[in-house]
């Protein structure tokens, strides 16, 4: 099976950047699809970001021009860069990776907070 830890997360001022990692771990790792979820306080859960095994991405119009997702070139660790960073991107950022068999995994989550 496969284990995923994200890292990254914290308190953070309207404008400023953070970036986020998720490390993947565990044998015979073969990603279909990378993606990155946010669970706002009080609303739904919503889906950010998603990085394909061909390295095709998606963003949600909310993060576009802000937010960049990407991996290393193992594919074990996918990332988040948050640029411009605004109070309402506050949420639990979670990782969730499928791999080729279909078989999804999820992180345990990570909090942002944009706050002055």
């Amino acid at each position: 099976q496969v284990q995923l830890v994200e890292s990254g997360g914290g308190l953070v001022q309207p404008g400023g950047s953070l970036r986020l990692s998720c490390a993947a771990s565990g044998s015979n790792f073969s990603p279909s699809v990378m993606l990155w979820y946010r669970h706002p306080p009080g609303k739904q859960r919503e889906l950010v970001a998603g990085i394909s095994n061909s390295g095709s991405t998606n963003y949600a119009d909310s993060v576009k021009g802000r937010f960049t997702i990407s991996t290393d070139n193992g594919k074990n660790t996918v990332y988040l860069q948050m640029n411009s960073l605004k109070p309402e991107d506050t949420a639990v950022y979670y990782c969730n990776v499928i791999l080729q068999s279909g078989l999804p995994f999820w992180g345990r989550g990570t909090q942002v907070t944009v706050s002055s």
